[in-house]
């Protein structure tokens, strides 16, 4: 499951160096027409033989290369087999925990040794052809800088995703904020980084638009921000004891870093009560339901009050009577 996972998932500079890979093979195949012309002195036909005269050619090439074509064709298979052997070794070295390497880390490292193996392949065995491994090797470098122009965006996210993985201002599972959305980090890849929202959504993020700007990390743990009032006549140590209490018994609130109680502000009604106490990520949504109907309840058991607004009015003229006033607002 793992695995087909990962191949459902491969990043889209995979993509770019699969097609750097077909414009070698193409260049190979150009280079190789180059050679079999040159072989061959007779001039094109230009008569309704051209095709036998296209075979003669072939079949002469391959009579006078054909050994070297034999040893091309095994130096590839070879450097095939070889690249997979040293990819896994590299694999296995890499995943060591005292590298302490990202996953996206191993895996570029171990792509790029494969893909360095393949190339030294394919130009060993284009030379062994009897090619000229100066025109593919500029055939290539070509073919190159004209990708590298047409993926300008691919590259900079590759870029800007060896960035983040290197410096690491943010790891998988940690909660962070930036560009106007939040979430907690699912993966982070070479080209993109993918966000998790509390209502299960995704919210995927080029790597060239996370570089250089403002980011707040949270870390794994998250502080709530809750308040409750209570009556200026209420026993405050009795208040506070019984949230405390409340905290301690919710599994979802840590008890590192230790809950923040206190009173906040004296409002025009009712003395604030802050409750901040500290949750895993995952649990944010749900603490913060949990430990206000714990308070309800516990407030409401020990005959705690909770006051609703209220204003006191007062007559400055006491000669005013309340059917004046009342004369007087009809008016």
């Amino acid at each position: 499951m793992n695995r087909a996972a990962n191949s459902e998932e491969k990043p889209r500079w995979l993509r770019v160096q699969f097609s750097k890979l077909l414009t070698v093979l193409f260049a190979l195949v150009l280079t190789a027409g180059k050679a079999i012309s040159a072989v061959t002195t007779a001039p094109a036909a230009t008569t309704p033989n051209a095709s036998l005269d296209w075979k003669n050619r072939v079949g002469n090439y391959v009579e006078t290369h054909g050994p070297a074509l034999l040893s091309a064709i095994l130096i590839l298979a070879a450097g095939f087999f070889v690249s997979r052997w040293v990819g896994e070794l590299a694999k296995r070295w890499l995943s060591r925990k005292e590298l302490q390497l990202e996953p996206p880390v191993q895996m570029l490292f171990v792509r790029l040794l494969r893909l360095l193996v393949i190339a030294f392949a394919l130009v060993t065995a284009a030379g062994t052809a009897g090619m000229n491994v100066t025109a593919l090797v500029a055939s290539v470098g070509v073919a190159g800088v004209g990708v590298g122009l047409a993926t300008q965006g691919v590259l900079s996210n590759i870029v800007a995703g060896l960035t983040i993985i290197f410096t690491k201002p943010f790891r998988v599972g940690e909660y962070i904020e930036m560009l106007g959305t939040h979430g907690q980090v699912t993966a982070i890849e070479l080209s993109s980084t993918t966000l998790l929202h509390s209502d299960r959504s995704r919210v995927v993020i080029p790597n060239r638009k996370i570089v250089g700007e403002v980011l707040h990390n949270y870390g794994t743990i998250r502080q709530l921000d809750l308040s409750v009032g209570v009556a200026y006549s209420t026993d405050l140590n009795q208040a506070l004891a019984a949230v405390r209490d409340i905290l301690s018994r919710n599994p979802r609130v840590l008890k590192d870093p230790t809950p923040a109680v206190g009173v906040t502000s004296l409002g025009d009604s009712s003395i604030n009560v802050a409750i901040k106490p500290w949750v895993s990520v995952s649990d944010f949504g749900a603490a913060g339901a949990e430990i206000n109907l714990a308070i309800v309840e516990e407030f409401r058991l020990k005959r705690i009050e909770m006051p609703f607004p209220q204003r006191e009015i007062r007559l400055l003229n006491a000669e005013v009577t309340a059917a004046d006033g009342l004369a007087l607002a009809r008016q």
